[in-house]
């Protein structure tokens, strides 16, 4: 799978691990930064991740902060995105079956790094259910709005 990753300096330390996950389980990863923990603007390291994966460039994306909390709202700026801000091996499952999440945003100040690498193996290995929930998406994609 091509996978996109993006931080700001508060996920930097968790991106750079899920980023070796990633590529031990044989994905192509590309980093979008950032590549310190000197503080940064997080919108100009998550917007072109979530741009990339809406484009096509990549299948899905991570992204990464203090709480994901700002993350998962610039991801989810982008049309085309679904992005699942997890904190537990369940909300990546529903994320992934009732959403069919593309990108996953996750906090480094709220999670341990233990159950972050399991929320991103649930998160890849997860399908989408589709039936009841793909009419849910095509109304959260529809162009027009509801």
């Amino acid at each position: 799978m091509r996978i996109a990753i993006g931080s700001d300096h508060a996920g930097f330390e968790y991106k750079e691990q899920i980023r070796a996950l990633l590529e031990s389980l044989g994905h192509q990863v590309t980093d979008f930064g950032t590549r310190s923990k000197e503080p940064v603007d997080y919108p100009l390291f998550i917007r072109p991740v979530a741009e990339a994966v809406a484009k096509g460039e990549f299948d899905r994306g991570v992204v990464l902060g203090g709480s994901g909390n700002g993350e998962a709202i610039v991801a989810n700026r982008v049309r085309g995105i679904r992005c699942a801000l997890c904190w537990n091996a369940e909300s990546a499952r529903l994320g992934r079956q009732h959403n069919n999440a593309n990108v996953l945003s996750l906090g480094q100040r709220m999670v341990s790094l233990e159950t972050a690498f399991e929320i991103v193996r649930i998160w890849l290995d997860t399908p989408f259910e589709g039936g009841r929930h793909q009419h849910r998406i095509e109304l959260i994609d529809k162009p027009d709005g509801l």
